[in-house]
């Protein structure tokens, strides 16, 4: 019996995922806003019905995308990490942080719903997402200033700050220009303006 209900877990557990797997290709392409219940139910050929047996509605559908993004993001940084040299890991930084940006569009999604009317449980969940990626991007930019002999104090969060808008920037911009972004230049270049 005890078989039985964990299989029963399992289907449920792998429904869930492919209903957020689909979801998260629609709102990266047509954002949160632009996708509903219905859309999804239409996308996975189902009823609505059965897509709020798994979830409560849109929200919630959402934050566990935008959990997903997060999470693989956060993965991103973390390759980075891994590099030995601090100039080839700063530069790693910037260029997975770009290719993750412009390869999932709902991270530029997840930026612009913090301008669009939207409920303030997502906009939480963005806030607390970034501070953690925030959290992970930051000893690198404290590794970067140490390997350095500076004379005066920089603050690393108002770097790190400063590096993600600069990089949330150039994602937006390219998105909203359809370009193709070439991470290695632009890292290049972000590197030798702000270290």
């Amino acid at each position: 019996m005890a078989t039985i209900a964990k299989q029963s877990g399992d289907i449920v557990q792998d429904t869930k995922k492919y209903i957020t797997d689909t979801a998260r290709r629609l709102f990266s392409e047509f954002s949160y806003l632009g996708v509903s219940m219905n859309d999804i139910a239409k996308k996975l050929n189902i009823t609505k019905a059965a897509l709020y047996y798994h979830f409560t509605g849109k929200a919630e559908i959402y934050e566990k995308v935008l959990d997903n993004v997060f999470n693989d993001l956060s993965l991103s940084i973390a390759q980075a990490s891994s590099e030995a040299a601090i100039d080839k890991k700063l530069h790693k930084l910037v260029k997975n942080y770009l290719e993750f940006g412009f390869k999932e569009k709902n991270l530029i999604k997840a930026l612009m719903l913090k301008l669009s009317p939207g409920g303030d449980q997502i906009t939480k969940r963005i806030t607390q997402s970034r501070e953690r990626i925030a959290n992970l991007i930051q000893p690198i930019i404290e590794e970067v200033f140490s390997s350095k002999k500076l004379t005066k104090k920089v603050d690393a969060g108002l770097l790190t700050s400063l590096l993600t808008s600069m990089m949330d920037g150039l994602l937006l911009e390219y998105s909203f220009l359809n370009k193709k972004i070439n991470s290695a230049k632009i890292s290049d270049q972000i590197i030798a303006v702000l270290f």
